[in-house]
């Protein structure tokens, strides 16, 4: 069941996020599991907690729905759906610095809901990317026109692929938002998944904490 599993994974990668300073951070959440009127959050990086339809967090946070697959929550006064895995950080004061908690799953590896040209995706970090890498099915449905870029050949687990060279009109992750951003687009691949690779990663700063990394927005 996509609730259980979802809460199950991630339960021990968010144990240890309360020890993570979050006074100075915008308010970030993550929907982490789904029960009829009710749903599992992580707010600014502490433990999970599971919260009902109209009840008001500390923080501010009001659940006012659930669906099977996605909440809708009510976030400084902004109403915002989320699905499950997904990770929402409210805009910081002009100045701040725009930042990303990513929690390890069971394997170690991070994922998170992001969006490449207003559409969402699923990414997982690849520091061994050297580009953002979407497939075709995701490229097509972000009208992204990639057949016009430069055309290569990649490896894959599957054997080799043709590719092509893009570039991303934006690429955003939390409150993080990237413009003019190198990607491939792998043909033939039809994975709602995309890699977040160096061409995003190298203008961040990384820092691992146990089984959070967060990523800072440095330029």
């Amino acid at each position: 069941m996509l609730i259980k599993r979802a809460f199950a994974v991630l339960l021990a990668a968010y144990a240890l996020t309360g020890l993570l300073p979050t006074a100075a951070a915008a308010t970030s959440v993550t929907v982490v599991g789904l029960f009829p009127g009710k749903a599992v959050v992580v707010i600014n990086g502490q433990p999970p907690r599971t919260i009902s339809v109209g009840q008001k967090t500390a923080e501010g946070v009001i659940l006012l729905a659930t669906a099977s697959d996605r909440a809708t929550l009510n976030i400084d006064g902004k109403r915002v759906s989320l699905d499950v895995g997904q990770l929402f950080s409210a805009p910081r004061a002009a100045g701040g610095m725009q930042t990303v908690n990513l929690p390890a799953d069971s394997s170690g590896h991070f994922f998170s809901v992001g969006q490449v040209n207003g559409k969402s995706v699923r990414f997982l970090v690849d520091t061994g990317a050297t580009s953002i890498s979407l497939s075709s099915d995701f490229a097509q449905n972000a009208g992204i026109d990639f057949r016009k870029g430069q055309q290569m050949v990649m490896q894959t687990a599957n054997g080799n692929t043709t590719a092509y060279r893009v570039m991303l009109d934006s690429v955003s992750l939390g409150d993080i938002t990237l413009y003019q951003v190198d990607g491939v687009v792998m043909d033939g691949i039809g994975a709602n998944m995309a890699l977040l690779g160096m061409s995003f990663l190298n203008r961040m700063e990384m820092r691992r904490e146990g089984s959070v990394l967060t990523l800072t927005k440095r330029f």
